[in-house]
C-alpha cells in the first residue's frame, strides 16, 4: 500500500472516532437530560398532589364552615317546629365493612317518634339529592335501634337550582335553605314529606 492509501484510511479513521466521540457526547447529554426531565416530572407530579390535597382540605373546611353556620338555625327548627329532643352532628355508623356518615342526625322518643336526617350543601347538585336518598334508605340497616320511627329527610344549602329543588320536593325531602343568615324551610304549603321506614 502507498502512503496516500494509508494517510487516506487513516484520516478517515480518525473521522470515524470523532464521529463516534460526539455520538457518545449527545448519548450522554441526552441521558442526563432525561434524567432532569424525569426528576422534574416526579416533582411536578409531588406538587399536584399536594395541591389535590390543599384544595381537598379546603373543601372539607368549607363543608364544616356551612356545616358550622346551618347548625345553630337548623337545631332550632328542629327542636321547636319538629319537637326533636337529641340532635347530634357527624354521626358515623360502620357495618359490614361499610360506613354511613351523617351532617346531622336528629330524633325524638316521646310525643312523636321521629328521626331526621339532615345533610347539608353549600352548592346542591343533583348528587347531593341522590346521595341524600341512599341515606334514607340505608338508614334502619346502619341504625337499627331506630327502625321503628318514622324517618324524614331534610336537604338544607346555600345555593341550588329551582329545577333541583323542585325534584327535592317532589321526593318528599324537606328543603331548607339560608335566608338572612338563617336556614329556614322552603316547602310549599301542599307539602306532604315521605317517611322513608
Amino acid at each position: 500500500m502507498n502512503q496516500v492509501s494509508e494517510d487516506w484510511f487513516e484520516k478517515k479513521f480518525k473521522k470515524i472516532m470523532e464521529a463516534q466521540d460526539r455520538l457518545t457526547e449527545k448519548q450522554e447529554k441526552l441521558t442526563v437530560s432525561q434524567a432532569q426531565t424525569d426528576k422534574q416530572m416526579k416533582e411536578t407530579d409531588n406538587r399536584l398532589k399536594k395541591l389535590g390535597k390543599q384544595i381537598g382540605g379546603l373543601g372539607d373546611k368549607f363543608g364544616s364552615f356551612t356545616e358550622g353556620m346551618a347548625f345553630p338555625s337548623l337545631e332550632k327548627m328542629l327542636r321547636e317546629r319538629f319537637g326533636m329532643d337529641v340532635i347530634g352532628t357527624r354521626i358515623k355508623s360502620r357495618k359490614n365493612g361499610r360506613t354511613l356518615e351523617l351532617d346531622v342526625f336528629a330524633y325524638s322518643n316521646s310525643g312523636t317518634n321521629q328521626g331526621f336526617i339532615i345533610e347539608v350543601k353549600s352548592h346542591l347538585r343533583e348528587e347531593g339529592l341522590e346521595q341524600m336518598l341512599q341515606m334514607l334508605h340505608a338508614f334502619s340497616e346502619f341504625f337499627p335501634e331506630h327502625k321503628s320511627k318514622q324517618l324524614f329527610g331534610i336537604l338544607a344549602c346555600v345555593d341550588s337550582s329551582e329545577l333541583l329543588e323542585k325534584k327535592v320536593i317532589d321526593s318528599g325531602i324537606y328543603l331548607a335553605k339560608i335566608h338572612d343568615e338563617t336556614f329556614e324551610l322552603q316547602v310549599p304549603e301542599n307539602f306532604t314529606p315521605q317517611s322513608f321506614q
